[in-house]
């Protein structure tokens, strides 16, 4: 135990510019859902009626994790728990990895090993400040949903079901850093029982197969049923999980040398003939991550179709008429109307994959491998412009696959051949925006490389909370003209094409990427 003291002080003084946006989205989903139930169900009648139809389709069931009642607490939390429980998961592991894992890729570990520390020092200090932060996270959405005059016995309910759900996977977290060689494979597996646990759960309580929900970690949370039967013991089940997890992976730390992980790496080939310029090598590196991405969207995109059938239920839904006027029905049906939102969700998704792109362009800068790629002929801006050539085509094929797959579900379930077609054109009408957004973090990264990160999340942040499809939780049911996706015209809905905010999107994206690698030229690099 000697430096845990020190060490987890140092943890909570890095993660003081990163905990602390988590713990805000947190609290601000919970209250902003509050104000959304009771702005547009503010009568029992209401109530009543949106819990009847959420109880007999087991789709919106799924959706939030069981059956409902009308009651503020219930229906608040029914909303946001999905969601809520996940992030505080996703939260926790990426600490526990951060302060693991990743500082032993850097040789951060190594130097801090050479003081009077103990060979479990850092992982104590990771699963500690993982902890704190997600019980600062919990009590914080607690505290102000008990402001807001929700049951307080229901709200600690909910906070501490949010808490565990952090504990669980900083635990999961722990071992993932021990089995994998870096951070980044530590991630992948981390992150991927987190998405399996949610599928699990999601399933569980969309067929009825409830045993699925008991063995999720995801749906341990789910099951305390805040506000309804506040079932405290499977708080404990949780807790226990999350030692014996942490357990394991202090087992596990004994097990392997400081930089290896147990899972031994793979060796890799020893020429690549295919790898003849930045292009190519830009390729090689991201294939597998546009791959997962591809596979996410197309599962997503299946489920998105097969929602579609709940088309004629949208009139009894509160608030839906609000919302398919604010997305416009120029010509077409209310199911018309509907399809636009979720090709906007999957665009905004998708959105996420050029920021995580032109971040991996920083973190190849500060970990040294861009320079070793520009010792051969390949100049810096052809580095930086391969890797944007992958970015940008790998976004238009995923929006793409999210248009296929979407149409072809919908054309079998509801409509007709025709219908792939117009629902593919309408995905990629959205590629623009999309582009954008990256042009935007590109920009930032060549100008303010060191604020990059932090510039890229909040355009992504700002461009969704601004939008269509976040802005009815606050009242803005048609969205704002300061985020992208505003200017593209809804044709899903049979409404008039416009190619010229495409031409303008487009036209700046140009100009944001040409001002971001002139920058990028005449900088210090590293």
């Amino acid at each position: 135990m000697n430096g845990t003291a020190p060490l987890f002080r140092l943890a909570l003084r890095r993660e003081r510019g990163i905990a602390p946006w988590w713990i805000l989205l947190l609290t601000t989903l919970a209250v902003v859902l509050v104000a959304y139930i009771e702005r547009n169900m503010g009568t029992p009648e209401l109530k009543a009626t949106y819990v009847e139809i959420l109880n007999r389709n087991a789709f919106f069931r799924a959706l939030g994790g069981g059956t409902v009642e009308a009651d503020l607490g219930v229906l608040s939390s029914w909303r946001s728990g999905g969601f809520l429980y996940v992030a505080s998961g996703l939260a926790a592991l990426l600490a526990v990895v951060r302060h693991t894992r990743a500082d032993e890729d850097s040789g951060r570990a190594e130097l801090v090993r050479a003081g009077v520390v103990g060979r479990h020092t850092g992982l104590h200090a990771a699963l500690l400040v993982a902890g704190a932060g997600s019980l600062a996270g919990g009590a914080a959405t607690a505290l102000v949903l008990i402001m807001t005059g929700l049951d307080p016995v229901g709200s600690i309910a909910y906070g501490a079901a949010i808490v565990v759900a952090g504990w669980v996977f900083a635990g999961v977290g722990a071992v993932a850093a021990q089995l994998a060689g870096n951070a980044r494979t530590a991630r992948v597996v981390a992150m991927s029982v987190l998405g399996a646990a949610y599928v699990l759960r999601y399933a569980g309580d969309a067929s009825g197969q409830l045993w699925m929900k008991y063995v999720s970690p995801i749906g341990w949370s789910h099951l305390v049923e805040p506000y309804k039967t506040n079932r405290w013991w499977m708080l404990a089940v949780t807790i226990a999980v999350a030692a014996v997890l942490s357990a394991v992976a202090h087992l596990l730390l004994e097990r392997r040398d400081l930089g290896e992980g147990l899972i031994p790496a793979r060796a890799g080939r020893a020429e690549a003939p295919h790898l003849r310029g930045p292009i190519s090598l830009s390729w090689r590196l991201n294939r597998g991550l546009l791959a997962k991405w591809a596979a996410g969207t197309a599962i997503f995109a299946a489920a998105a179709g097969g929602m579609s059938t709940l088309g004629h239920q949208l009139g009894e839904v509160p608030a839906a008429v609000h919302l398919i006027a604010a997305f416009g029905n120029p010509a077409g049906t209310a199911l018309d109307a509907a399809l636009w939102p979720l090709i906007l969700i999957f665009a905004h998704v998708i959105a996420l994959y050029p920021v995580l792109m032109v971040q991996r362009l920083r973190a190849e800068e500060r970990g040294g491998s861009a320079e070793i790629v520009q010792a051969t002929p390949a100049t810096r801006l052809h580095w930086a412009a391969g890797q944007l050539v992958v970015a940008g085509l790998g976004t238009a094929a995923l929006l793409a696959v999210a248009g296929l797959v979407f149409g072809a579900f919908f054309a079998w379930l509801v409509g007709g051949p025709a219908d792939v077609l117009r629902i593919f054109a309408g995905a990629m009408g959205t590629v623009p925006a999309v582009w954008l957004v990256g042009a935007v973090c590109v920009f930032a990264y060549g100008v303010l490389p060191r604020a990059a990160v932090a510039i890229s999340w909040i355009t992504w942040v700002a461009t969704a909370t601004l939008g269509q499809v976040v802005g009815p939780l606050y009242g803005v049911w048609g969205g704002t003209p300061f985020e992208p996706f505003h200017y593209i015209p809804n044709t899903v809905a049979q409404g008039a094409f416009d190619p010229l905010p495409a031409v303008v999107l487009v036209a700046l994206s140009a100009v944001l990427l040409s001002g971001g690698l002139i920058a990028l030229r005449r900088r210090d690099f590293g």
